[in-house]
């Protein structure tokens, strides 16, 4: 697949990595010579260098027989008037535009971007992409993957097994029998590095990477059979927080041994030192009887 990608900055040149690894044929543009310098010569690609939105431009890059264009400049304008052009006159199919204003990614005016008015088939938003990815980790804090299916019905979680996982050692193939009410599907395991999509018979082991697919409403039991339940988690925290404070620090309880002064007092308070402690010291000793 020919792949025009316009802006060499940190979010274009991981995108050009990603794409010219996978062995698609990918051309950078950038106003920025030393940015299109860099990835031709650290990456698999071709540099130009030049304004994304210029159609000369775009024809130098190959736009007459490419078959996507990223708009992912620092600009929100350039990269839709980039799609415009590659949409117009060089009739590219698949374009995507990366936008940052919020203004734009109001959904009131997702009718701007359709194909008789601005043509962008995908928008990119890297601020929300990051908000939904924590949103995604504090909902299931115990995998460290995770990807919502079916307008956010299902997730996909990579769950990382323990020594203690219940279901080591048993096949796949039980998981249904042992839990009939539980509606969840293995879809992958990685093992010493290997990602692989398991079979029937095929059994978990310690320290393999599981990729769990379940409806929402399954993910707390789904966590559990996988050793990954919230309760367990807090147990842990409470266990740890109980060690702390009878082990010492800002947290520990302290108690003072008492002092004759203070008389049967509940709460012993620790001898003043210093020139103040000593004179409150006699003064209290005056006053006992």
């Amino acid at each position: 697949m020919k792949v025009i990608i316009c802006g060499a900055g940190q979010v274009g040149w991981q995108i050009a990595r990603h794409l010219s690894g996978e062995k698609n044929d990918v051309t950078v543009v950038d106003s920025n010579a030393d940015l299109v310098r860099r990835a031709a010569e650290t990456l698999d690609v071709q540099g130009i260098a030049g304004f994304a939105s210029y159609p000369d431009v775009l024809g130098r890059a190959g736009a007459r027989d490419a078959d996507m264009i990223i708009a992912a400049t620092y600009s929100d304008e350039v990269n839709m008037v980039t799609c415009q052009v590659a949409h117009s006159v060089f009739s590219i199919q698949r374009k995507i535009a990366r936008l940052r204003s919020q203004s734009y990614l109001d959904a009131i005016y997702s009718d701007l971007y359709r194909r008789d008015h601005m043509p962008i088939d995908v928008v990119i938003s890297p601020e929300r992409e990051v908000a939904d990815a924590a949103l995604q980790r504090l909902a299931a804090p115990a995998a460290f993957d995770t990807e919502t299916f079916l307008d956010g019905d299902a997730q996909l979680m990579g769950l990382r097994l323990e020594d203690d996982c219940p279901v080591l050692n048993t096949p796949l193939r039980q998981l249904t029998d042992l839990f009939s009410t539980l509606r969840v599907v293995v879809v992958g395991i990685r093992r010493e590095g290997r990602l692989f999509a398991p079979e029937a018979g095929d059994q978990l082991f310690a320290g393999d990477e599981a990729y769990v697919f379940a409806p929402i409403e399954d993910i707390p039991r789904t966590l559990e059979v996988f050793g990954k339940s919230t309760r367990k988690q807090e147990r842990l925290g409470r266990g740890r927080r109980r060690q702390y404070r009878a082990g010492g620090g800002a947290g520990a309880r302290k108690t003072w041994p008492a002092h004759p002064c203070q008389g049967d007092r509940t709460r012993p308070r620790p001898r003043r030192t210093g020139r103040r402690g000593a004179r409150a010291h006699h003064r209290a000793q005056r006053r006992r009887p």
